[in-house]
């Protein structure tokens, strides 16, 4: 195994790993990303210049971060840090205008806004999670990077895996989707997606405007997809969540008492504009959620069905 590159990234605020990084686990079995037992971040990636596995671990005693990284994309891990931990995200002119919103800016004021810099690693697993539950997606990204990806460089090969790249998310047969419970209006969008690569990643480099209009110009990629990758990739502080099954109802319950649909979140999250992600983040991370009713929906199959 390679040594690990290593740097010491100093903080001018206090950083919550936990809080910071949260988004970029795919569930709690997501094979790309681990929590260790010493509040340590660790997280497999494809960047441009290959696999690569960053670990982050916050130095209780100083205002760092200590970094390490394995593999081909090493080098790119560790200069992506800064951006990874919201370096790039500007809070000022963001007023709080509901008691639940300056509560929660309050606890996690030190949260910022992510930029990871990687557009295909954001929108691969937004796609899978379109329009079903999380244990569905979830459990379709896991099973679906533990046979197409490969093991995450550094001392958790074997147990963290990288994702597929470009390439390889392109070739995924059609009955490989289908065992994975992804059906076929998913698994093309990612297949298009992917035999555009080179474009896609390209968005990190455009004004996030112009940015989510080339995501939203790919087939099967509409407003809900676009935020889930400008919110960790892109590091856009407005890129709110509409059209998701839970947002829209966890915010109305949070600032309301009462559960919103998408018309009624955009009036609401209206004041906040240019801010309202981060409105959505810093509730999430406070635990605002309307209560929950009913059983969980049963994960579905695309397989084909035998008949006599």
């Amino acid at each position: 195994m390679a040594e690990a590159k290593v740097r010491v990234w100093q903080v001018d605020r206090a950083v919550s790993l936990a809080a910071q990084l949260s988004a970029f686990q795919r569930g709690a079995g997501d094979p790309t990303s681990r929590w260790g037992a010493d509040g340590s971040f660790t997280r497999a990636a494809q960047t441009p210049d290959g696999p690569g596995t960053l670990r982050l671990v916050g130095d209780p005693g100083r205002s760092a971060i200590r970094c390490a990284a394995w593999g081909p994309g090493a080098e790119w891990l560790l200069e992506s840090v800064p951006g990874l931990l919201g370096a790039g995200d500007d809070p000022s002119g963001f007023q709080p205008r509901h008691p639940a919103v300056a509560a929660a800016w309050r606890r996690f004021a030190h949260w910022r806004v992510p930029r990871s810099g990687l557009v295909l690693d954001a929108l691969a697993p937004a796609v899978i999670e379109q329009k079903v539950t999380g244990q569905e997606a979830f459990s379709g990204y896991r099973r679906l990077v533990r046979r197409f990806g490969e093991p995450a460089p550094g001392p958790l090969s074997g147990t963290l895996w990288a994702p597929p790249t470009a390439k390889v998310w392109a070739m995924i047969p059609s009955w490989a989707w289908l065992q994975a419970s992804v059906d076929g209006a998913r698994s093309r969008a990612l297949v298009t997606a992917a035999t555009r690569a080179g474009r896609v990643e390209q968005c990190a480099d455009l004004p996030v405007a112009q940015a989510r209009s080339r995501l939203l110009a790919l087939p099967g990629i509409g407003v809900w997809t676009a935020a889930e990758v400008a919110q960790r990739a892109l590091g856009d502080p407005d890129a709110v969540s509409f059209g998701d099954y839970h947002v829209a109802k966890d915010i109305g319950w949070a600032l309301l008492g009462r559960p919103v649909d998408d018309g009624g979140l955009a009036e609401l999250l209206e004041p906040y504009s240019g801010h309202r992600y981060r409105v959505q983040q810093l509730l999430a991370l406070a635990g605002h959620r309307r209560p929950r009713r009913g059983p969980r929906m049963a994960p579905r199959t695309h397989l084909p069905v035998r008949t006599r």
